[in-house]
């Protein structure tokens, strides 16, 4: 057993300093940190693939920094691997709790804001959520098909910062 882990470790250069790293244990890495990551996103919701909020893309950014330094060897191999898992479970475990409770969901995925109501504008949302008229104007062009507001029923900023738009 002995030869076997000394093996792994001289084949990913586990204990060397990363600079040290060769061209093959550099790609060996990747290819075991490529696979793992596959079925970390298999194990983790299809949404969060998607960074549909701020809860989904944190979990993407964090985990792809964190697994690099993997590759690279400026982190443990293995534990950072574990830690990839142990974020994907929890991302997964706090989904289910915003599932189940309205309050918690919008702690973490956030809410959606009335831009627009019946044609006139929310200036106060728009303000606060850093919209301005222009940026609306031009998601009406592009989504809603129409640059009047007066045939805009409801715009509401969604929770993944598209803006969506019910006509009258």
């Amino acid at each position: 057993m002995n030869t076997f882990s000394e093996s792994i470790e001289m084949l990913l250069g586990l204990g060397v300093e990363p600079k040290e790293l060769t061209v093959l244990q550099v790609s060996l890495r990747g290819v075991i940190v490529f696979l793992t990551t596959l079925v970390m996103v298999r194990l983790s919701s299809k949404r969060s693939l998607a960074g549909k909020t701020a809860f989904d893309a944190v979990l993407i950014v964090i985990i792809g920094s964190m697994l690099a330094r993997a590759i690279n060897g400026s982190a443990p191999f293995f534990p950072s691997l574990v830690v990839g898992f142990v974020l994907v479970v929890s991302h997964r475990v706090l989904g289910e709790i915003a599932y189940f409770s309205h309050g918690f969901g919008i702690l973490i995925k956030g809410k959606m804001e009335v831009l627009v109501q019946n044609g006139k504008l929310q200036h106060k949302t728009m303000h606060l959520n850093q919209i301005s008229k222009h940026d609306l104007e031009e998601d009406m062009r592009l989504e809603a098909k129409t640059e009047d507001l007066s045939k805009i029923r409801v715009a509401r900023i969604e929770r993944s910062g598209d803006i969506s738009f019910i006509k009258v």
